[in-house]
């Protein structure tokens, strides 16, 4: 299924403002870039595109209250200026089973002062010497890199991988 009409599926019959989020995985994204997703999606929390077939990110809208981007297992190589311009409240980002091997290609990420979790597992620059002290050099807004801190202590479910969105008031009612 294309992208553009898995978003309109996902809508179910909702106005893009009222959802928080859109799981698009496995869907197919023509020329590997994002289709269907625009500003109007104001209140959106979480995006997840895993498995999409992204080669860019270039065509993701302006969504100040994303906090959460899932974009493992695409094709991305680089171009990671435009989030630092249009996802200015990011905390979480997936970038597992990319294509980066250079630490060069994740400095637009030091403009997202938010940012407090970055996965890159399955991605060359991984195997790097010194990768991890070079990103959290490179980064020192980040908590979590890969789910483990500077210290190498692992991150909560709380702390590493929450999203933000989940109603506190319903967790306890359960």
């Amino acid at each position: 299924m294309d992208m553009k009409k898995r978003v309109s599926l996902e809508l179910r019959h909702r106005s893009p403002t009222e959802v928080q989020e859109l799981v698009l995985d496995n869907c197919r994204s023509g020329e590997g870039k994002i289709e269907g997703i625009t500003e109007e999606f104001s209140n959106l929390e979480l995006l997840s595109l895993i498995n999409v077939g992204l080669t860019s990110v270039a065509d993701i809208p302006k969504l100040d209250k994303l906090k959460k981007l899932e974009l493992s297992d695409n094709r991305i190589s680089g171009g990671l200026e435009v989030l630092a311009e249009r996802l200015v409240n990011l905390t979480h980002l997936n970038l597992s089973g990319n294509k980066f091997k250079d630490i060069s290609t994740l400095e637009p990420l030091k403009k997202l002062p938010q940012l407090k979790s970055l996965d890159l597992f399955n991605c060359e620059v991984t195997n790097l010497a010194d990768y991890r002290e070079s990103i959290f050099k490179l980064l020192p807004q980040l908590t979590y890199l890969d789910g483990y801190d500077i210290d190498d202590c692992e991150a909560s479910d709380s702390d590493g991988e929450g999203d933000g969105v989940e109603d506190e008031d319903e967790e306890e009612a359960e």
